[in-house]
């Protein structure tokens, strides 16, 4: 009997990914109008950031929100979507961990959370394409140095990603920096749900 345990353990950890056991990693699935992306969400590792994010999936804020922005091209840049703001789905703003903090960097498939000044993320978040360590803490630069919170990273799906950053953006829509990033059909995020 312990035998025939010890073996059904020992095939339940073998699938499991040894990244997963080892950092405290859960999977979450956003199911798009354009596909599926896989995230793994590095709960272990930004703690904070993480909590925040399970918490929007959890309680399913983050259903029929979009991806609305998109700078860059297929092969290089960021897509940003959430809750933009909206007051019924916005949740109060977390504590900055920032990359010198949790050790995670802006590298191709990264998930982190839109910002203004650090402590003022909360529902919007963007997929990198590509390494972007300008977007990482540089403690050692004037000014806001604390780079943005990675939390996250695309295990399947950056075809997906690459797809709707692709996608024809707007020349009039934004405001600001944003004008000419905003995509002209945004893709809704049809459910966010935590997967085994």
């Amino acid at each position: 009997m312990i035998r025939r345990l010890a073996l059904l353990l020992l095939a339940l950890f073998a699938t499991v990914p040894a990244a997963a056991q080892s950092t405290g990693d859960v999977r979450v699935a956003l199911e798009t109008t354009q596909g599926r992306i896989l995230l793994a969400v590095h709960a272990g590792k930004a703690p904070i950031t993480a909590a925040n994010f399970l918490r929007y999936v959890d309680e399913r804020r983050l259903d029929g929100t979009v991806f609305y922005r998109g700078v860059g091209n297929a092969d290089y840049g960021f897509l940003q979507g959430g809750v933009q703001n909206e007051p019924k789905r916005t949740l109060k703003p977390i504590a900055h961990e920032p990359t010198t903090q949790t050790g995670l960097t802006h590298d191709d498939g990264a998930l982190s959370m839109a910002r203004l000044e650090p402590g003022s993320a909360m529902g919007d978040f963007f997929i990198v394409l590509g390494k972007m360590p300008a977007m990482d803490a540089h403690p050692e630069a004037a000014g806001d140095n604390q780079g943005f919170a990675v939390f996250a990273h695309v295990v399947e799906g950056m075809d997906v990603v690459k797809a709707i950053l692709a996608a024809p953006k707007s020349a009039t829509a934004g405001d600001g920096v944003m004008k000419g990033q905003m995509l002209e059909a945004p893709v809704k995020i049809l459910t966010a749900r935590r997967v085994p």
